[in-house]
């Protein structure tokens, strides 16, 4: 076998692959075996139908057909590690010219990682906000742990905002009561919008026993999307008595004696949070420097698959978990599809951006991933979705995703050594240091969001509901 290749730009090139009959006989030989069990023939038993036979009978463009068709994949593999292409997606091919006896010649287009070349990156700096925690944050965390430990009492008298309201609700579309529109004995805190809009109205001023009807647009349900005549009946009011903020709530509400000592934790876990959300920022704003220094060129095709299969995730696993379909969320949104069409191109692009400059530096800084990494990585994962590590992780292996968990940590720490070079300082003027043992993962998470990557979850979930 013969093979040269043309490139037709910095991401795709056209293999030229000829083929000598003689390498065709292996093939030859498995498309009379495969035909010879498929066919029947007077006067000879199942799979010992000679060859000539065949070809009088079936004609020897069937069996070069298949010959052909079983050797492709085979010879196209070869030129590709012959010429140490490597490729992206499926090819093209074209069989140019296939003589009986002679030769066998075909060309493949496919698309290709370009080269990229890293520049020297040790001079990045980035600005990310500076960690304060004011006395207004901790007084409201403190007040949010207080809501949690609040009591309910039943009052006779008309619900105000804030009472917990034990109500009745019926739903219609078109004057006919939905299926799944009717609900007993829901209890709702008035002023906490997470019901109907418009139901804080209705109820508010009535007493128990007391009713009302309102139009809302349904948030889920069979009927999503659309506009209902709700109506609600109140059977309990109830008012929430908050705890006094002293020492017994802090003993109650957590581990701690005092009050001052449930705050002093409430600020440390604030500054954590706050400490972690600069670390993501500073993720992120060095990968935008990162690719404003590299010229990443993008495959047209592999482009246009990745926006089909972000829309894809979107209408069909996050959206269909909501009760949402595209027009909804982008009534939501406050957009037009064309400006969704362009900024999830934009996405698309930066992600494929991000996959390639990563892979490459993990090359370049010789990277290599762990037990202990790819588990961590795989547990996190699995949290997230919603499944058992040992059913997420059985998905994987099912989906022959193992290979694409592996580069999502690589590329977290090609990130993590690219953070680790750069200046960051607060908006104070402050050097941050950002060492931190889950490093990594914090890094690998940035990288999952800057790629969007096809979600694992999604597919593993799909693995098992299949």
């Amino acid at each position: 076998m013969k093979s040269a290749v043309e490139t037709l730009n910095p991401t795709r090139v056209r293999l030229t692959v000829e083929v000598p009959f003689e390498e065709l006989k292996d093939s030859l030989d498995a498309a009379y075996k495969k035909i010879n069990q498929q066919v029947t023939v007077k006067g000879f038993r199942k799979g010992k139908i000679p060859a000539r036979v065949i070809d009088q009978r079936f004609g020897r463009g069937a069996v070069l057909e298949e010959a052909v068709n079983d050797a492709l994949p085979k010879f196209y593999t070869e030129a590709v590690n012959e010429a140490e292409l490597n490729v992206l997606g499926q090819p093209e091919v074209d069989i140019t010219e296939l003589k009986d006896g002679e030769t066998l010649n075909f060309t493949a287009e496919v698309d290709i990682r370009p080269t990229i070349e890293i520049p020297d990156y040790s001079g990045i700096e980035v600005e990310v906000d500076a960690v304060e925690v004011s006395e207004e944050d901790v007084d409201k965390a403190v007040s949010e742990l207080r809501e949690r430990f609040a009591s309910t009492s039943p009052v006779e008298r008309a619900a105000e905002d804030g009472d917990v309201v034990t109500i009745d609700l019926e739903a219609k579309v078109g004057g006919e009561v939905l299926e799944d529109g009717v609900a007993s004995g829901v209890s709702y805190t008035i002023g906490s919008g997470e019901l109907l809009e418009g139901i804080d109205d209705a109820v508010k001023g009535l007493e128990a026993g007391g009713g009302a009807t309102f139009t809302s647009e349904l948030k889920g349900g069979s009927a999503a999307g659309q506009e209902a005549e709700v109506t609600v009946k109140v059977t309990q009011v109830a008012a929430r008595e908050l705890p006094e903020l002293d020492d017994e709530f802090a003993q109650l509400a957590s581990e701690f004696d005092t009050l001052d000592e449930l705050k002093a934790d409430s600020r440390k876990r604030l500054e954590n949070m706050k400490q972690y959300d600069q670390a993501t920022q500073a993720q992120e704003r060095v990968l935008e420097k990162l690719l404003e220094l590299v010229e990443v060129p993008v495959p047209e095709k592999l482009l246009e698959d990745e926006v089909n299969t972000r829309k894809h995730n979107l209408e069909h696993h996050q959206l269909g978990q909501m009760g949402l379909d595209i027009e909804k969320y982008l009534e939501i949104q406050g957009k037009t599809v064309e400006e969704f069409d362009t900024e999830t191109k934009e996405a698309a692009v930066k992600g494929i951006k991000t996959q390639f400059v990563l892979d490459e530096l993990v090359k370049q800084e010789k990277l290599n991933v762990n037990q202990e990494e790819l588990t961590e990585h795989l547990m996190r994962r699995a949290a997230s979705s919603g499944m058992s590590p040992d059913q997420f992780a059985q998905a994987v292996v099912e989906g022959g995703q193992v290979p694409l968990l592996v580069g999502e940590v690589a590329r977290g720490k090609a990130l993590a050594v690219v953070v680790e070079k750069a200046v960051v300082k607060d908006t104070n003027g402050e050097v941050i240091d950002l060492d931190d043992e889950d490093e990594v993962e914090q890094a690998t998470e940035t990288v999952e969001a800057a790629e969007g990557t096809a979600d694992a979850e999604a597919e593993a979930e799909e693995k098992t509901e299949g």
